[in-house]
């Protein structure tokens, strides 16, 4: 396993810059190396930092005077949604490659591939904890536009290597299951009221939001 692991923190932090403005093909950053590290990195990372910004987001949608309990339900749903998707969708998406004949299929490149598209979710938690659902929408839109372009702009050629009608179903699942993604990830951390929304909530959080 350590050949999966064996990149310095240089090149992580050059594939993150490549993920987050993707000017060159990212297989031909990761130049016949793919790294899990960097994944399993920017993974937990977006788990805990899901965790923390729903959590915000429901002590901002509290009601004044109660006691505000952690939900760690947050913690472990983020990490059965992140992992999960992360693991076992580039597991689906390289077995299909594999069945409709392309060559050019590489399980650790697509986990390679998930795994740094994930980054783009790290800044959207940070500010969608918002009580504005509005935005909230807004922010999580964004993440799932910036990363789903990444996707399949670099796993394109990949999939144009099997036949035509091939290619654009699995294009079809690929942007479904983006799209499910990102819904799960605004439904399951960022539901709570908004203050343009509830009449009843406004008070309160903008108590909390002053005090």
């Amino acid at each position: 396993y350590a050949q999966f692991f064996d990149v310095d923190t240089s090149a992580v932090l050059t594939r993150c810059w490549a993920a987050l403005y993707p000017r060159a093909n990212f297989l031909d950053v990761l130049d016949g190396n793919p790294d899990l590290y960097g994944p399993i990195w920017i993974a937990t990372t977006v788990v805990f930092i899901l965790f923390l910004g729903g959590t915000i987001n429901q002590y901002l949608s509290s009601t004044i005077g109660e006691q505000f309990v952690y939900d760690f339900t947050l913690l472990s749903g983020a990490a059965g949604l992140i992992y999960g998707y992360t693991l076992f969708v580039p597991i689906a998406l390289f077995l299909a490659l594999k069945y409709f004949g392309s060559e050019s299929a590489n399980l650790l490149e697509s986990w390679a591939l998930y795994g740094y598209s994930n980054l783009i979710w790290i800044p959207v938690a940070l500010v969608a904890w918002s009580p504005i659902t509005i935005l909230n929408w807004v922010f999580v839109g964004m993440g799932f536009g910036l990363s789903i372009t990444f996707l399949l702009r670099n796993l394109y050629p990949v999939l144009s290597a099997t036949e035509k009608q091939v290619s654009k179903v699995l294009l079809i699942i690929m942007v479904v299951l983006h799209i499910a993604l990102a819904i799960s990830i605004k439904w399951l951390f960022f539901k709570k009221a908004s203050l343009i929304g509830d009449s009843k909530k406004p008070p309160a959080l903008a108590n909390k939001l002053l005090f």
